[in-house]
């Protein structure tokens, strides 16, 4: 290869690394901007180097017939190896946070940016700059349609004032396990004291925030009815 060759790679793989990183960065997320640059670009050289490699290879064998039979060039090696290297860096960007996983696309891009580095190494161009529009599109434009369309259902958090945890806590499980209402966290309030056209102080009285996935046909209103059933319950509210 050519020195502007290997330089219009590496660069090409800072474009493309950098354009999918940035929206990563953008939301947030653990791997952005420099760190799907790094990939690319490393996936680039590792592809480059491995060019390098065959192309002393067959220099070496044609300069020298007689090694024809004792060498042999694996072009897939290094490539296999940084794909590998790649899924063990991309699990580090998978979080399980009170009871959900975060992460899991952030951690396919950054295993695709790699393998886009690596066509880049070989000059596989138009692959390449399609593959890298088409992340990026796909990052940008269906996040919308998930949301909307494919979703589970809607993140509700109730704050709830009760009485006796054990039964009012049994009812409600009850209630969400009848209706589909997965619970993803549950936090305790201590020392909240209720406004004063409520029922004042009173022994063993729960100050919560629910946290609920709830089925897209369940109304928050609903919810929020249900849950103030029980005649242990004194106030149920959404939080803003």
């Amino acid at each position: 290869m050519e020195y502007y060759e290997v330089i219009a790679r590496l660069l090409l793989a800072i474009i493309i690394g950098g354009a999918i990183g940035y929206e990563r960065q953008y939301k947030n997320r653990p791997a952005g901007f420099r760190t799907h640059i790094l990939v690319c670009v490393g996936a680039a050289v590792v592809s480059m180097t491995q060019v390098y490699l065959v192309q002393e290879t067959i220099t070496l064998v044609l300069n020298n017939p007689e090694l024809s039979s004792a060498i042999r060039s694996d072009g897939g090696r290094m490539p296999s190896q940084v794909i590998t290297g790649i899924g063990f860096l991309g699990a580090g960007t998978i979080i399980r946070d009170r009871g959900s996983i975060k992460g899991l696309t952030t951690a396919a891009t950054v295993w695709v940016v790699g393998c886009i580095g690596l066509s880049v190494g070989y000059g596989y161009y138009l692959l390449s700059i399609v593959a890298g529009i088409l992340v990026f599109l796909i990052l940008v434009s269906l996040k919308n349609l998930e949301k909307n369309i494919l979703k589970r259902g809607d993140i509700l958090e109730v704050d709830i004032t009760y009485q006796d945890k054990t039964e009012v806590s049994e009812f409600f499980r009850a209630y969400f396990s009848n209706n589909n209402i997965k619970v993803k966290n549950i936090e305790y309030i201590l020392n909240d004291e209720l406004d004063e056209d409520d029922i004042g102080k009173m022994e063993g009285l729960v100050n919560g925030k629910y946290t609920l996935l709830v089925p897209r046909h369940i109304s928050s209103s609903d919810v929020l009815y249900n849950m103030l059933k029980h005649e242990l319950v004194f106030k149920a509210k959404l939080e803003d």
